[in-house]
């Protein structure tokens, strides 16, 4: 690599002189910022260029339209272009999934799920709620075991924020609606409390 990039590019593209963790956090960088800033910019220009120039159309229909005649038969984009879209994407992604399988890349030692947990672990900062939320429940609630209810209830309070946007005012959902704000302040005003006593 180094006679094709050269020195620098190798050391920058490493973090450093050697393969460590900060090359790992180099490239989840490229990966998840760098790369898709630049297609976003690609993408912008070619709209804009599309915008102010149009789209080009193939040589053989030009003439025609300038000789007056009319242009060669041509194919659709729904639904011809988009089945063939669909299918090479298919393509991709099963050979993907064929080496996936076929060749699996391992990460390291593989975790043990029947180890004790790391002391002082916790979850992302978005889901420390409903960690904490756990720790308060008793073990035992009417018939459930207490960590099973508590994931039951999040499965609920979930389902029920899916709904709030079909209700309908002019349906009489008015006062129903009113609740659900009020409900879903008081959920907001919940995991922010949740969250931070967490993070003590």
């Amino acid at each position: 690599m180094a006679a094709f990039a050269g020195k620098w590019m190798l050391t920058f593209l490493r973090g450093g002189e050697e393969v460590t963790g900060a090359t790992l956090t180099r490239f989840f960088g490229f990966h998840v910022a760098v790369l898709p800033g630049l297609a976003t910019v690609l993408l912008a220009m070619h709209l804009l260029l599309v915008q102010r120039l149009g789209m080009s159309v193939p040589p053989s229909v030009e003439r025609a339209i300038t000789e007056g005649r009319e242009p060669p038969r041509s194919m659709p984009f729904f639904p011809n272009f988009l089945l063939r879209d669909i299918i090479g994407w298919y393509v991709a992604l099963g050979v993907l999934g064929a080496l996936a399988a076929i060749f699996p890349w391992e990460l390291g030692t593989k975790a043990d799920a029947f180890a004790s947990a790391p002391a002082g672990i916790r979850p992302e900062w978005y889901f420390l709620f409903m960690f904490q939320t756990l720790k308060y429940l008793p073990p035992k609630i009417l018939f459930l075991e207490g960590e099973f209810a508590g994931l039951l209830g999040f499965g609920l309070a979930g389902a029920v924020w899916v709904i709030v946007p079909f209700l309908d005012y002019r349906a009489g959902f008015g006062r129903v609606t009113r609740f659900f704000t009020g409900l879903g302040i008081f959920a907001i005003g919940f995991m922010v409390v949740m969250s931070a006593l967490a993070l003590r």
